[in-house]
């Protein structure tokens, strides 16, 4: 059966008819606009994608760079085996002479923390000389010495081994 009185839904619906809100109206508008702002923002996105993706070509690495890093790696190597007193790794990476050089400077410790901050590579035929700043702590027989330094490694040949140590040796231990 069918009830003749107006649902209270309609009227509630009818007093709103009567008196437009302002806030119904601005989401209205926003309702019928989000479709075209969505879509402008998505068209944005694609064309930022696809400008900054671009057919840029990626230069390939020049020699004296490759050289310039491989450098840098055969210093921290030399480095980490003086940490652990490695005289092994420390010859393997070094001329003859450079590993004289080295060892002829290299005292007992307890324990060391030295860091190598790479400053300058030069590049010069085979020739390439590693600017470093170093930092170094030593502790010998529960005395602790600091010392800093700027050092230049020359390593030379092919591969790269340390032919010698020039300034201030980051080796030579602190009396």
């Amino acid at each position: 059966m069918i009830s003749k009185m107006p649902d209270a839904r309609f009227k509630i619906q009818e007093k709103f008819n009567q008196r437009p809100c302002r806030v119904v109206h601005h989401v209205s508008y926003i309702m019928h606009q989000a479709p075209y702002m969505f879509m402008s923002f998505v068209v944005s996105l694609l064309i930022l994608l696809l400008t900054s993706c671009g057919g840029k070509e990626v230069k390939p690495v020049s020699p004296e760079s490759k050289l310039a890093q491989e450098a840098i790696v055969l210093a921290e190597t030399i480095r980490n085996a003086y940490i652990k007193n490695d005289r092994e790794t420390i010859e393997k990476h070094s001329t003859s002479d450079g590993y004289r050089e080295l060892i002829g400077v290299i005292k007992n410790f307890d324990s060391v923390e030295l860091t190598f901050t790479p400053t300058w590579v030069e590049v010069e035929n085979s020739t390439v000389s590693l600017h470093v700043s170093w930092k170094g702590t030593w502790v010998v027989g529960g005395k602790r010495t600091e010392e800093r330094g700027v050092a230049v490694f020359v390593f030379e040949g092919r591969p790269l081994k340390l032919a010698r140590v020039k300034r201030e040796n980051p080796f030579r231990q602190p009396e």
